[in-house]
């Protein structure tokens, strides 16, 4: 029986770098997404055998009061002990890529957006037929941290030094998206991208 998912398009960017706005441009085209961050939330809910065994590791302190994960005391647990994050990758990035095939597998536009700011650091790049790199100065990419999760300048820059740089990431890209403007100018951006994907992927 012949493969009838969508191609997939990796689209990778470090944190803040702007992937949730850029998806938003791309669904308005019609274009279905998955979203590793929505995934990585996922499998770590309540009742979860991930989080069963973060909390068998780690105690009550990485629990919120409803039984939620306490995202905030974990990040700070394995942004400051290196071999702590390496025992939770080990842990979730499976469960993660299972459920990303699984998502996948369920889509049906003329391609599916994969979103994932360690798409390369995970290996989930060879699933892809191309792959968009967002490009944006790291300055901004740590004050829209600073802003949206309201650490400080020196925890920003903990959490981007765990991912691949600008430069790096872009070393591999198929194809760059510069995101340093408005939003305005990111929907005409996009679909340009758009276009310029669906004339790749017919050859």
């Amino acid at each position: 029986m012949a493969d009838t998912t969508p191609p997939i398009i990796g689209l990778a960017g470090g944190i803040g770098s702007g992937k949730s706005t850029i998806t938003k441009c791309f669904n308005k085209l019609g274009i279905q997404s998955v979203d590793a961050d929505d995934v990585a939330r996922l499998v770590v809910q309540p009742g979860s055998a991930c989080l069963s065994n973060i909390h068998q590791r780690y105690g009550d302190r990485i629990l919120l009061n409803d039984g939620n994960l306490n995202r905030s005391a974990l990040r700070t647990i394995i942004f400051n002990q290196p071999e702590e994050r390496l025992w939770l990758e080990s842990l979730t990035h499976p469960a993660i890529r299972d459920e990303i095939k699984v998502q996948i597998n369920a889509t049906s536009s003329k391609y599916t957006l994969l979103v994932h700011p360690l798409l390369f650091e995970t290996n989930q790049d060879a699933i892809c037929k191309l792959v968009v790199v967002i490009d944006v100065p790291a300055h901004i990419q740590i004050q829209r941290v600073m802003n949206r999760d309201r650490v400080s300048q020196e925890s920003a820059e903990k959490i981007m030094g765990t991912q691949l740089s600008n430069s790096e990431r872009i070393k591999r890209a198929d194809l760059v998206l510069e995101n340093a403007g408005n939003i305005v100018e990111m929907n005409a951006k996009v679909f340009k991208l758009h276009q310029n994907i669906l004339e790749l992927l017919s050859c």
